[in-house]
């Protein structure tokens, strides 16, 4: 049985830690590998991105797994909340083996930031190693396969998507060679997930599939009431799109890097425009190794860049549409439900544009 999101892949489990309300908006979600860790990889596209540890997933340098990926809210200072995941791991013996005892090991945690500063109305709040510490703890804790929570937790808390209310995203496939490929996201962007003209949400329009059109007055309503609040907030100087593409394939580091590469092709879809100087848009990539690609079959992996494109647009959508609305002394965001209501979200029934 699947849920539909990261954690069908066995072994992955993933933890929040949302801290909202007294000026707090904001949070760390911690993506946690099987114990031993997964192959890692990532992909920056962004011009302004706040990332820890990308360089030791190049191919071409020394570590080979890691055994958790950390997205934190508080921009560059939540990158902090990284050293609380690799504290917790230490304590377990997790990491990078660097003596002669087991308990001498280096946990490598790669980490990137959402730009979440001042938007519950404190500047200075932001996440630490204990919110980091806190993350990985639930994780932890999570049975295997439960579902995830989206919409404003975690790294998400505090997201915003263009003039909307963004938030955590996840999405799951399962392809015909049993190979699991999903996708959890942080959909922080500077740029809008929502086509002005329609009211849909481009990543739907991409979802293969017929969508329903708002109807023309509540799509009318909801531009008027998100012209007033981009006159309100303040422009966002940095935003971003955070996705963790996890698969239980057996793939090498570089077509690991491979598929967190072409993973960019799904923010593109669901985001417009995307990967700009304001942007931190990253995309990390886990393999468990738990299924090996069909031997002699070159379009096996290609089977599993595609799905990996897939599940972060579908990701992207889940985050807008799980977002409820915030309003407050850091500015106010409404959400898709709240103006165009909450819908099936499945963008599968049939409709004409208005």
């Amino acid at each position: 049985m699947t849920v539909d999101a990261v954690t069908d892949v066995a072994g992955v489990r993933v933890g929040h830690a949302t801290r909202s309300g007294d000026g707090w908006l904001t949070g760390t979600t911690v993506v946690l590998a099987p114990e031993g860790g997964a192959v890692a990889a990532v992909d920056v596209r962004g011009g302004g991105p706040g990332t820890k540890e990308t360089d030791a997933l190049d191919p071409r340098n020394v570590v080979q797994r890691v055994e958790a990926v950390v997205l934190t809210g508080g921009s560059a200072y939540g990158l902090d909340a990284a050293s609380g995941v690799m504290s917790w791991l230490e304590e377990r013996g997790r990491g990078i083996r660097v003596g002669p005892d087991p308990a001498h090991v280096v946990p490598v945690v790669p980490a990137a930031c959402v730009f979440d500063l001042g938007r519950g109305g404190d500047f200075r709040a932001r996440p630490d190693a204990a919110t980091g510490r806190a993350a990985v703890e639930a994780a932890h804790a999570s049975a295997p396969g439960a579902p995830v929570a989206e919409g404003c937790v975690g790294a998400g808390t505090g997201a915003v998507a263009g003039t909307l209310k963004g938030g955590v995203g996840t999405a799951s496939t399962v392809l015909d060679s049993g190979i699991t490929v999903a996708a959890l996201v942080v959909a922080n962007a500077a740029g809008s997930a929502l086509d002005p003209e329609t009211g849909v949400l481009y990543g739907e329009l991409f979802a293969g599939r017929r969508v329903t059109y708002p109807a023309r007055e509540v799509h009318e309503a909801a531009r008027r009431r998100l012209d007033e609040v981009a006159a309100l907030n303040a422009p966002p100087p940095l935003n971003t799109t955070l996705a963790v593409v996890v698969t239980d394939a057996d793939l090498s580091r570089a077509q690991a890097q491979k598929l967190a590469g072409t993973a960019h092709d799904g923010i593109a879809r669901a985001v417009r425009p995307v990967h700009l100087l304001t942007d931190g848009d990253t995309v990390f990539t886990l393999a468990t190794g738990r299924r090996p690609l069909e031997a002699g079959q070159p379009l096996a992996l290609n089977e599993v860049l595609a799905a990996g494109a897939d599940v972060v647009t579908r990701a992207i959508v889940r985050a807008v549409r799980a977002a409820a609305p915030v309003e407050g002394p850091g500015g106010a965001w409404p959400s898709y439900g709240l103006l165009y209501g909450a819908g099936d979200g499945a963008g599968d029934r049939a409709g004409e544009a208005p």
